[in-house]
Protein backbone atom coordinates (compact mmCIF):
# COMPACT_ATOMS: atom_id res chain seq x y z
CA UNK A 1 0.00 0.00 0.00
CA UNK A 2 3.17 2.35 0.80
CA UNK A 3 4.27 1.58 -2.46
CA UNK A 4 1.48 2.24 -4.46
CA UNK A 5 1.17 5.74 -2.42
CA UNK A 6 4.77 6.67 -3.58
CA UNK A 7 3.92 5.73 -6.69
CA UNK A 8 0.97 7.47 -7.18
CA UNK A 9 2.53 10.88 -5.80
CA UNK A 10 5.37 10.51 -7.73
CA UNK A 11 2.92 10.19 -10.79
CA UNK A 12 0.94 13.05 -9.75
CA UNK A 13 4.01 15.00 -9.46
CA UNK A 14 5.30 13.98 -12.70
CA UNK A 15 2.22 15.30 -14.47
CA UNK A 16 1.73 18.86 -12.23
CA UNK A 17 5.70 19.62 -13.00
CA UNK A 18 4.93 18.64 -17.09
CA UNK A 19 1.93 21.15 -16.46
CA UNK A 20 4.02 23.68 -15.09
CA UNK A 21 6.63 23.64 -17.75
CA UNK A 22 4.13 23.41 -20.55
CA UNK A 23 2.66 26.71 -19.43
CA UNK A 24 5.81 28.29 -18.69
CA UNK A 25 6.68 27.46 -22.35
CA UNK A 26 3.75 28.63 -23.52
CA UNK A 27 3.90 31.67 -22.06
CA UNK A 28 7.57 32.47 -23.42
CA UNK A 29 6.19 31.49 -26.46
CA UNK A 30 3.69 34.05 -26.64
CA UNK A 31 5.56 36.48 -24.95
CA UNK A 32 8.24 36.59 -27.47
CA UNK A 33 5.53 36.63 -30.27
CA UNK A 34 3.74 39.84 -28.48
CA UNK A 35 0.58 37.97 -28.02
CA UNK A 36 1.34 37.36 -24.06
CA UNK A 37 1.07 39.65 -21.16
CA UNK A 38 3.84 42.06 -19.96
CA UNK A 39 3.76 41.82 -16.35
CA UNK A 40 7.03 39.76 -16.53
CA UNK A 41 8.83 43.27 -17.61
CA UNK A 42 6.98 45.70 -15.93
CA UNK A 43 7.43 44.13 -12.92
CA UNK A 44 11.70 43.81 -13.76
CA UNK A 45 11.27 47.36 -14.74
CA UNK A 46 9.78 48.76 -11.50
CA UNK A 47 12.32 47.03 -9.61
CA UNK A 48 15.30 48.73 -11.03
CA UNK A 49 13.47 51.88 -10.60
CA UNK A 50 14.02 52.35 -6.82
CA UNK A 51 17.39 50.43 -7.03
CA UNK A 52 18.65 53.10 -9.56
CA UNK A 53 16.94 55.79 -7.16
CA UNK A 54 18.99 53.77 -3.92
CA UNK A 55 22.43 54.30 -5.75
CA UNK A 56 21.26 57.72 -6.75
CA UNK A 57 20.76 58.58 -2.92
CA UNK A 58 24.07 56.45 -1.78
CA UNK A 59 26.43 57.62 -4.73
CA UNK A 60 25.27 60.45 -6.90
CA UNK A 61 28.75 61.43 -8.36
CA UNK A 62 28.75 57.74 -9.88
CA UNK A 63 24.93 57.11 -10.36
CA UNK A 64 23.17 60.83 -11.91
CA UNK A 65 19.71 61.02 -11.55
CA UNK A 66 19.46 60.91 -14.86
CA UNK A 67 19.99 57.40 -14.87
CA UNK A 68 15.86 56.93 -14.25
CA UNK A 69 15.71 57.32 -18.41
CA UNK A 70 17.23 53.72 -18.60
CA UNK A 71 14.40 51.65 -17.31
CA UNK A 72 12.14 54.55 -19.39
CA UNK A 73 13.62 53.50 -22.92
CA UNK A 74 13.02 49.95 -21.94
CA UNK A 75 9.68 50.45 -20.98
CA UNK A 76 9.30 51.85 -24.21
CA UNK A 77 10.28 48.98 -26.45
CA UNK A 78 8.67 46.59 -24.15
CA UNK A 79 5.18 47.51 -22.02
CA UNK A 80 2.24 48.34 -23.46
CA UNK A 81 1.18 52.22 -22.87
CA UNK A 82 -1.15 51.31 -19.90
CA UNK A 83 1.68 49.41 -18.31
CA UNK A 84 4.35 52.34 -18.80
CA UNK A 85 2.19 54.64 -17.23
CA UNK A 86 2.67 52.81 -14.20
CA UNK A 87 6.47 52.79 -14.78
CA UNK A 88 6.75 56.46 -15.42
CA UNK A 89 4.34 57.30 -12.32
CA UNK A 90 7.58 55.15 -10.36
CA UNK A 91 10.19 56.98 -12.02
CA UNK A 92 8.56 60.45 -10.90
CA UNK A 93 7.89 59.16 -7.55
CA UNK A 94 11.94 58.19 -7.40
CA UNK A 95 12.89 61.61 -8.43
CA UNK A 96 10.75 63.11 -6.09
CA UNK A 97 12.42 61.10 -3.14
CA UNK A 98 15.80 61.61 -4.78
CA UNK A 99 15.42 65.46 -4.25
CA UNK A 100 14.03 65.11 -1.09
CA UNK A 101 16.38 63.55 0.04
CA UNK A 102 19.59 64.78 -1.48
CA UNK A 103 18.32 68.25 -1.10
CA UNK A 104 17.75 71.13 -3.52
CA UNK A 105 20.35 71.04 -6.48
CA UNK A 106 21.65 74.75 -5.90
CA UNK A 107 23.39 73.35 -2.84
CA UNK A 108 25.61 71.37 -4.80
CA UNK A 109 26.54 68.94 -7.65
CA UNK A 110 24.93 65.70 -8.74
CA UNK A 111 21.39 66.16 -7.62
CA UNK A 112 18.07 66.72 -8.79
CA UNK A 113 17.79 69.67 -11.26
CA UNK A 114 15.05 70.70 -13.92
CA UNK A 115 17.57 69.62 -16.59
CA UNK A 116 17.57 66.17 -15.27
CA UNK A 117 13.19 66.09 -15.13
CA UNK A 118 13.42 67.84 -18.84
CA UNK A 119 15.04 65.11 -20.19
CA UNK A 120 13.63 61.99 -18.01
CA UNK A 121 10.46 63.30 -19.40
CA UNK A 122 11.29 63.48 -23.11
CA UNK A 123 12.68 60.02 -22.96
CA UNK A 124 9.32 58.77 -21.22
CA UNK A 125 7.12 61.09 -23.90
CA UNK A 126 9.00 59.45 -26.84
CA UNK A 127 8.84 56.01 -25.31
CA UNK A 128 5.09 56.78 -24.84
CA UNK A 129 4.70 57.74 -28.81
CA UNK A 130 7.11 54.38 -29.68
CA UNK A 131 4.74 52.46 -27.64
CA UNK A 132 1.36 53.67 -28.95
CA UNK A 133 2.46 52.77 -32.78
CA UNK A 134 3.30 49.56 -31.73
CA UNK A 135 -0.07 49.06 -30.18
CA UNK A 136 -1.82 50.74 -33.11
CA UNK A 137 0.20 48.59 -36.00
CA UNK A 138 -0.09 45.40 -33.60
CA UNK A 139 3.66 44.02 -34.22
CA UNK A 140 5.81 44.52 -30.65
CA UNK A 141 9.33 45.24 -31.05
CA UNK A 142 10.33 41.25 -30.16
CA UNK A 143 8.20 40.09 -33.12
CA UNK A 144 8.87 43.05 -35.48
CA UNK A 145 12.41 42.28 -36.62
CA UNK A 146 11.27 38.65 -36.74
CA UNK A 147 8.79 39.47 -39.54
CA UNK A 148 10.94 41.83 -41.29
CA UNK A 149 13.55 39.05 -41.80
CA UNK A 150 10.76 36.59 -42.76
CA UNK A 151 9.77 38.97 -45.53
CA UNK A 152 13.06 39.07 -46.87
CA UNK A 153 13.00 35.92 -46.60
CA UNK A 154 10.24 34.80 -48.34
CA UNK A 155 11.31 36.97 -51.27
CA UNK A 156 14.60 35.23 -51.47
CA UNK A 157 13.41 31.78 -51.45
CA UNK A 158 10.47 32.62 -53.75
CA UNK A 159 13.12 34.50 -56.31
CA UNK A 160 15.09 30.92 -56.52
CA UNK A 161 15.62 29.83 -59.60
CA UNK A 162 14.85 25.54 -60.07
CA UNK A 163 17.60 23.34 -60.96
CA UNK A 164 18.34 22.79 -64.42
CA UNK A 165 19.28 19.59 -66.28
CA UNK A 166 22.85 18.82 -67.59
CA UNK A 167 23.77 20.96 -70.14
CA UNK A 168 22.68 24.49 -68.46
CA UNK A 169 23.96 27.15 -66.26
CA UNK A 170 21.94 29.78 -64.50
CA UNK A 171 22.37 32.34 -62.33
CA UNK A 172 20.34 35.31 -60.79
CA UNK A 173 21.77 38.42 -58.64
CA UNK A 174 19.71 41.05 -57.31
CA UNK A 175 20.90 44.16 -55.39
CA UNK A 176 18.04 46.55 -53.63
CA UNK A 177 18.92 50.12 -53.76
CA UNK A 178 20.84 51.44 -51.10
CA UNK A 179 22.10 48.55 -49.94
CA UNK A 180 18.79 47.39 -48.07
CA UNK A 181 17.60 44.03 -47.22
CA UNK A 182 14.15 44.61 -49.54
CA UNK A 183 13.49 45.22 -53.26
CA UNK A 184 10.54 46.29 -55.79
CA UNK A 185 12.68 43.77 -58.42
CA UNK A 186 11.93 39.95 -58.16
CA UNK A 187 11.98 36.17 -60.16
CA UNK A 188 9.42 33.73 -59.83
CA UNK A 189 10.13 30.52 -61.85
CA UNK A 190 9.43 26.69 -62.08
CA UNK A 191 9.28 24.05 -64.77
CA UNK A 192 6.63 22.75 -66.19
CA UNK A 193 5.45 20.15 -68.73
CA UNK A 194 6.20 17.57 -66.49
CA UNK A 195 10.35 19.75 -66.46
CA UNK A 196 10.53 19.98 -69.97
CA UNK A 197 10.14 23.89 -70.10
CA UNK A 198 11.64 26.57 -67.85
CA UNK A 199 9.65 29.27 -67.25
CA UNK A 200 10.98 32.36 -65.48
CA UNK A 201 9.02 35.78 -64.70
CA UNK A 202 11.73 39.02 -64.13
CA UNK A 203 9.43 42.08 -62.56
CA UNK A 204 10.51 45.27 -61.87
CA UNK A 205 7.52 47.25 -59.28
CA UNK A 206 7.39 50.90 -59.97
CA UNK A 207 8.93 52.60 -57.23
CA UNK A 208 12.00 51.59 -55.32
CA UNK A 209 13.41 49.98 -51.93
CA UNK A 210 11.29 49.87 -49.35
CA UNK A 211 8.73 51.70 -50.82
CA UNK A 212 8.27 48.89 -53.30
CA UNK A 213 8.94 46.22 -51.25
CA UNK A 214 5.31 45.62 -50.03
CA UNK A 215 4.02 45.59 -52.93
CA UNK A 216 6.79 43.23 -54.75
CA UNK A 217 5.72 40.76 -51.88
CA UNK A 218 2.35 40.39 -52.92
CA UNK A 219 2.90 40.79 -56.09
CA UNK A 220 5.63 37.77 -56.42
CA UNK A 221 2.91 35.33 -54.12
CA UNK A 222 0.40 36.00 -56.66
CA UNK A 223 2.59 35.74 -59.83
CA UNK A 224 4.17 32.51 -58.22
CA UNK A 225 0.82 31.41 -57.91
CA UNK A 226 -0.57 32.29 -61.59
CA UNK A 227 2.94 30.88 -63.41
CA UNK A 228 2.59 27.10 -64.27
CA UNK A 229 -0.97 27.20 -63.45
CA UNK A 230 -2.01 29.24 -67.01
CA UNK A 231 -0.64 28.66 -70.24
CA UNK A 232 2.60 30.46 -71.09
CA UNK A 233 0.36 33.75 -73.06
CA UNK A 234 -1.91 33.60 -70.32
CA UNK A 235 0.11 34.69 -67.82
CA UNK A 236 0.80 38.01 -68.56
CA UNK A 237 -2.97 39.01 -68.81
CA UNK A 238 -4.00 37.41 -65.53
CA UNK A 239 -0.91 39.74 -64.16
CA UNK A 240 -2.45 42.46 -65.84
CA UNK A 241 -6.12 41.81 -64.47
CA UNK A 242 -4.31 41.32 -61.04
CA UNK A 243 -2.97 44.39 -60.75
CA UNK A 244 -6.07 46.50 -62.19
CA UNK A 245 -8.23 45.27 -59.48
CA UNK A 246 -5.59 46.37 -56.60
CA UNK A 247 -6.11 49.83 -57.74
CA UNK A 248 -2.71 50.59 -56.33
CA UNK A 249 -2.41 55.07 -56.78
CA UNK A 250 1.39 53.74 -57.73
CA UNK A 251 0.31 50.02 -59.30
CA UNK A 252 1.95 49.32 -62.30
CA UNK A 253 4.88 47.18 -63.01
CA UNK A 254 7.24 45.75 -65.75
CA UNK A 255 7.15 42.26 -66.69
CA UNK A 256 9.17 39.61 -69.02
CA UNK A 257 8.20 36.09 -69.05
CA UNK A 258 10.29 33.71 -70.64
CA UNK A 259 9.28 29.96 -71.94
CA UNK A 260 12.36 28.00 -72.48
CA UNK A 261 12.16 24.46 -73.87
CA UNK A 262 15.10 22.57 -72.38
CA UNK A 263 15.25 19.99 -74.48
CA UNK A 264 15.47 22.09 -77.78
CA UNK A 265 16.82 25.39 -76.78
CA UNK A 266 13.80 26.85 -78.10
CA UNK A 267 12.13 30.20 -76.47
CA UNK A 268 9.49 32.43 -76.45
CA UNK A 269 9.58 35.90 -74.68
CA UNK A 270 6.57 38.15 -73.75
CA UNK A 271 7.38 41.83 -72.43
CA UNK A 272 4.75 44.17 -70.62
CA UNK A 273 6.98 47.20 -70.63
CA UNK A 274 10.51 46.17 -70.00
CA UNK A 275 12.97 46.17 -71.15
CA UNK A 276 15.01 43.77 -74.39
CA UNK A 277 16.64 40.46 -73.34
CA UNK A 278 19.97 40.00 -74.55
CA UNK A 279 21.34 36.78 -76.54
CA UNK A 280 24.81 36.22 -76.97
CA UNK A 281 25.44 34.20 -80.34
CA UNK A 282 28.66 31.65 -79.70
CA UNK A 283 29.03 31.28 -83.22
CA UNK A 284 29.40 35.19 -84.13
CA UNK A 285 30.24 36.80 -80.43
CA UNK A 286 27.14 38.88 -80.74
CA UNK A 287 25.00 40.18 -78.75
CA UNK A 288 21.70 40.55 -80.22
CA UNK A 289 18.45 42.05 -78.28
CA UNK A 290 15.59 40.47 -78.21
CA UNK A 291 12.24 42.94 -77.71
CA UNK A 292 9.24 41.71 -77.43
CA UNK A 293 6.03 43.98 -77.30
CA UNK A 294 3.50 44.69 -74.79
CA UNK A 295 2.41 47.67 -72.46
CA UNK A 296 2.89 47.80 -68.72
CA UNK A 297 1.06 46.00 -66.30
CA UNK A 298 -1.69 48.00 -64.45
CA UNK A 299 -2.77 50.51 -67.03
CA UNK A 300 -5.34 49.56 -68.94
CA UNK A 301 -7.68 46.28 -69.29
CA UNK A 302 -7.38 44.38 -72.67
CA UNK A 303 -3.57 44.50 -72.67
CA UNK A 304 -2.04 42.35 -75.55
CA UNK A 305 1.65 40.50 -74.98
CA UNK A 306 3.39 39.61 -78.96
CA UNK A 307 5.86 37.10 -78.02
CA UNK A 308 9.50 37.36 -80.20
CA UNK A 309 11.21 33.94 -80.50
CA UNK A 310 14.50 32.61 -80.33
CA UNK A 311 16.99 29.34 -79.74
CA UNK A 312 19.81 29.18 -77.59
CA UNK A 313 22.04 26.75 -79.07
CA UNK A 314 25.40 25.50 -77.75
CA UNK A 315 27.45 27.90 -75.60
CA UNK A 316 24.88 30.77 -76.14
CA UNK A 317 23.50 33.26 -73.34
CA UNK A 318 20.79 34.94 -72.65
CA UNK A 319 20.27 37.96 -69.81
CA UNK A 320 17.07 39.28 -68.39
CA UNK A 321 17.90 42.47 -66.25
CA UNK A 322 15.98 45.34 -65.09
CA UNK A 323 16.75 48.98 -65.90
CA UNK A 324 18.29 50.05 -62.47
CA UNK A 325 21.32 47.88 -64.23
CA UNK A 326 21.68 50.05 -67.51
CA UNK A 327 19.99 53.33 -67.10
CA UNK A 328 21.09 56.08 -64.87
CA UNK A 329 21.37 60.29 -65.00
CA UNK A 330 24.33 60.58 -66.72
CA UNK A 331 23.50 57.98 -69.70
CA UNK A 332 21.19 55.99 -71.54
CA UNK A 333 20.05 53.18 -71.83
CA UNK A 334 21.57 52.25 -74.99
CA UNK A 335 24.70 53.66 -73.70
CA UNK A 336 24.40 51.06 -70.60
CA UNK A 337 23.14 47.86 -72.30
CA UNK A 338 26.89 48.86 -74.30
CA UNK A 339 28.90 48.38 -71.65
CA UNK A 340 26.67 44.94 -69.78
CA UNK A 341 27.18 43.46 -72.72
CA UNK A 342 31.17 44.72 -73.21
CA UNK A 343 31.66 43.65 -69.43
CA UNK A 344 29.74 40.62 -70.24
CA UNK A 345 32.13 39.41 -72.69
CA UNK A 346 35.06 38.82 -70.09
CA UNK A 347 33.24 36.02 -69.08
CA UNK A 348 32.97 34.01 -72.10
CA UNK A 349 35.99 32.11 -71.56
CA UNK A 350 35.08 31.20 -68.43
CA UNK A 351 31.48 30.14 -68.63
CA UNK A 352 29.86 32.80 -67.05
CA UNK A 353 30.39 31.01 -63.61
CA UNK A 354 29.88 33.64 -60.71
CA UNK A 355 29.46 36.37 -63.70
CA UNK A 356 25.78 37.89 -62.15
CA UNK A 357 26.92 39.06 -59.30
CA UNK A 358 30.35 40.60 -61.19
CA UNK A 359 28.29 42.12 -63.70
CA UNK A 360 26.10 44.13 -61.36
CA UNK A 361 28.77 45.48 -59.38
CA UNK A 362 30.90 46.19 -63.05
CA UNK A 363 28.03 48.20 -64.38
CA UNK A 364 25.83 49.46 -61.54
CA UNK A 365 27.39 49.38 -57.81
CA UNK A 366 26.61 52.46 -56.75
CA UNK A 367 23.44 53.24 -58.93
CA UNK A 368 20.45 54.18 -55.76
CA UNK A 369 18.03 51.98 -57.75
CA UNK A 370 17.18 48.45 -57.62
CA UNK A 371 18.86 45.75 -59.96
CA UNK A 372 18.28 42.35 -61.19
CA UNK A 373 20.05 40.27 -63.61
CA UNK A 374 19.11 36.44 -64.99
CA UNK A 375 21.69 34.92 -66.47
CA UNK A 376 20.83 31.42 -68.50
CA UNK A 377 23.65 29.78 -70.69
CA UNK A 378 23.14 26.47 -72.48
CA UNK A 379 26.77 24.69 -72.22
CA UNK A 380 28.69 23.64 -75.28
Amino acid sequence: MERGAADSYAARLRKATHRARTTLRRSGVDYFRGDGSDWIALAGLLLTVPAIAWGTILMPVWCAPAALVLPIVAGGLLLRPASLLSLYAAAALALIVESLVLGPYTEGPARVTPGTVLVVAACGFFGLLIAQFRARVGVPWRRGGTMLFDLRERIRVQSALPRLPQGWHREMALRPAGGQSFSGDFVVAARTSGGRTLEVVLTDVSGKGMDAASRALLLSGAFGGLLGSLPPHGFLPAANAYLLRQDWDEGFATSVHLVLDLDSGDYELLSAGHLPALQLHAGTGRWEEKAAEGPLLGVYEGAQFDPVKGTLRPGDVLMLFTDGLVEANDRDIAEGMDRLTGEADRYVATGFEGAAWHLIEAVAKDVNDDRALLLLRRES
